[in-house]
């Protein structure tokens, strides 16, 4: 069975007056994140390591803010069309581990719910959706709340003969 491992980071400024969409979940926070979509950090990073892991470019590539198509589109209607370029080429997911840094909020309590909302659209148990965060002891743009990041790292199987 042949394998393939990917990763991804995204990167989103803060703004008052935006909705914060992590992992497929609304989080309530007076900042959000901005972007041409929802700008949900953590699902552009998974698409990201998913398009990576077999050479397909990056989510800009697929889809690009230039398309009015993709303005203000609910991400995990990103991740779904992802998995299915996945699918596609003929593997399926193994695993995904993920971090989030961020000053706050807190996502602790939202992440069982970001799990369920990845898992579901990816088709694997919650317990191969690692999602866990990090603060950056209010060093650089993370410490300061003006943007956050997320990183993936996701392993690919074949499952066509």
């Amino acid at each position: 069975m042949s394998y393939r491992i990917g990763s991804g980071i995204d990167f989103h400024q803060l703004a008052e007056g935006r909705e914060l969409w992590i992992g497929g979940v609304l989080i309530p926070h007076h900042k959000g994140a901005v972007g041409h979509s929802d700008a949900d950090v953590l699902l552009h990073a998974i698409c990201d390591a998913m398009l990576g892991a077999l050479s397909l470019g990056d989510i800009g590539k697929h889809f690009p803010d230039t398309n009015m198509a993709f303005k203000n589109i609910d991400s995990k209607i990103l991740l779904k069309k992802t998995f299915e370029l996945i699918q596609q080429q003929g593997y399926s997911i193994v695993n995904v581990d993920s971090t989030l840094c961020l000053q706050a909020p807190k996502i602790a309590p939202f992440v069982p719910a970001m799990q369920e909302a990845v898992a579901g659209i990816l088709e694997v148990g919650l317990q191969d959706v690692s999602i866990k965060a990090t603060t950056t002891e209010k060093m650089g743009f993370a410490g300061r709340e003006e943007g956050l990041v997320a990183y993936a790292t996701i392993l690919l199987k074949k499952t066509d003969s």
